[in-house]
């Protein structure tokens, strides 16, 4: 009998994924302090290639992606199995099945996921200082199918390989699937409306937690906050290339990088999918 303890916590990258993980971690710790960002668990990352080997006692490197792949969904069924208690899994990989019934992430052991959704344009600057890669450069990934995290064989990656596809195709595989309860949740709203939005994101996970707990969890998450932890003692989920991981988290910044052609290029292939989460209006004008 399996248990219903795992939460997903699915985004595309740079879309507030990291920050709700350490909201949770202050939510659900009992220190008067800010939690560590580096304190954040290992087994809370669904693509770590240590877990991975550690749970099935194969050397990762000795399989193909799609082998892993297959393997995965065991993986997590035996970490569910283990916990006492509920487990929040980041996951950046698309929502997709390894084989015809078997899903990447197994309904069996889920209880519901929280999908973080954010502009394309500012995911776009923002993915881009992350990879350290020029922002046109970027433009091409957000729009291209194949994408993935940690795919090329020249060195040995600490995550698993990560199928993304497109920004749209991200979103929809994870908003369309109807296996696991879901919520989607803006970026923007987690700054323009923090409180209401991240209550709303406790209350649907099912923590019993009050507006007090809350705020003091929101307060000890704030940007400066996690900025200043980085700048003192870095952050181990930083690109190695990167300058900063909490860089600047501000709605709008695409306006200070992208030009016209690079701005519409993203609209016109994913239009459909901004007006449907609010980021175009009726007459294609942009919302953020």
């Amino acid at each position: 009998m399996y248990k219903k303890n795992v939460i997903w916590l699915a985004s595309y990258p740079k879309s507030g994924n990291t920050w709700f993980r350490v909201f949770l971690t202050n939510l659900l710790s009992d220190s008067d302090k800010p939690a560590n960002i580096n304190d954040l668990a290992e087994s809370s990352i669904s693509s770590s290639r240590k877990v991975f080997d550690d749970y099935t006692g194969i050397a990762s490197s000795d399989l193909t992606s799609e082998e892993i792949d297959k393997l995965r969904p065991e993986v997590y069924k035996k970490q569910s199995e283990e916990s006492k208690d509920l487990l929040f899994k980041k996951a950046h990989d698309k929502y997709y099945f390894v084989d015809d019934d078997k899903a990447l992430f197994p309904s069996e052991i889920s209880k519901c996921a929280i999908y973080f959704a954010r502009n394309p344009l500012d995911v776009l600057v923002s993915f881009a200082y992350h990879s350290s890669k020029p922002v046109n450069e970027m433009t091409k990934v957000l729009n291209d199918s194949k994408y993935a995290f940690c795919y090329k064989n020249n060195r040995l990656h600490n995550q698993l390989r990560q199928l993304l596809g497109t920004w749209s195709e991200h979103i929809n595989s994870w908003t369309q699937q109807t296996q696991i309860p879901i919520q989607v949740v803006r970026y923007e709203d987690m700054i323009n409306d923090t409180f209401s939005t991240f209550r709303s994101a406790v209350d649907f996970i099912g923590l019993n937690k009050d507006d007090n707990q809350i705020q003091d969890a929101i307060q000890k998450s704030e940007f400066s906050v996690l900025a200043k932890q980085e700048k003192e003692d870095g952050f181990r989920e930083k690109m190695i290339k990167s300058t900063a991981f909490f860089r600047k988290g501000k709605i709008g910044d695409w306006r200070n990088h992208l030009d016209e052609k690079m701005k519409n290029e993203i609209i016109n292939n994913h239009k459909e999918i901004m007006m449907k989460f609010g980021y175009l209006n009726s007459n294609n004008e942009l919302i953020y």
